[in-house]
């Protein structure tokens, strides 16, 4: 459980981090005010991503597992 939690919370991080990033900047452009306008984003973003990549990472590896058995 400890490494699920570790693995979710870093995982969250750089994505939401990113992401948050990334549609900060297609929505609002480069301006003054960017990097705290990408910080309240991503404040918003990450608690979600979090719990969200908690919850689906169980279902998301059992479909890993069964679509990799079924690849060549």
């Amino acid at each position: 459980m400890k490494t699920r939690l570790i693995a979710t919370s870093l995982m969250s991080l750089g994505l939401s981090l990113l992401m948050s990033c990334w549609v900060t900047f297609l929505n609002l452009g480069w301006n003054d005010s960017f990097f705290w306008q990408w910080m309240n984003a991503f404040r918003l973003a990450w608690p979600a991503a979090a719990v969200i990549a908690f919850f689906l990472g169980p279902p998301v590896q059992k479909a890993t597992h069964y679509l990799a058995a079924r690849l060549p």
